[in-house]
């Protein structure tokens, strides 16, 4: 599911961007980018709660440390890139 949410998240950034830069109001692209990558790190975090209630400790150490760190990126780039569109002024 937290594949799916970042999916997401990283399209409306593309969109909240494209709106933009075309001078349109991206607010709301935004908003959903974001609540998008707020339900991933959710998402994912009870993936992981789920595999340690299981005691599937191959499947954490297989995902979680690389992962972890793909989520630090994208969640920096969806921050990143939805600044773009709050911090652009039309010309």
């Amino acid at each position: 599911m937290w594949l799916v949410f970042g999916i997401g998240a990283a399209v409306f950034a593309v969109w909240n961007v494209s709106a933009s830069m075309r001078g349109k109001d991206a607010a709301w692209f935004r908003f959903i980018s974001l609540s998008l990558t707020a339900l991933t790190l959710c998402a994912f975090y009870a993936d992981g709660a789920a595999r340690v209630v299981r005691e599937d400790w191959g499947g954490l150490m297989d995902i979680m440390p690389s992962v972890s760190r793909s989520l630090w990126v994208c969640t920096g780039g969806s921050i990143l890139l939805n600044a773009v569109s709050l911090f652009h002024k039309p010309r």
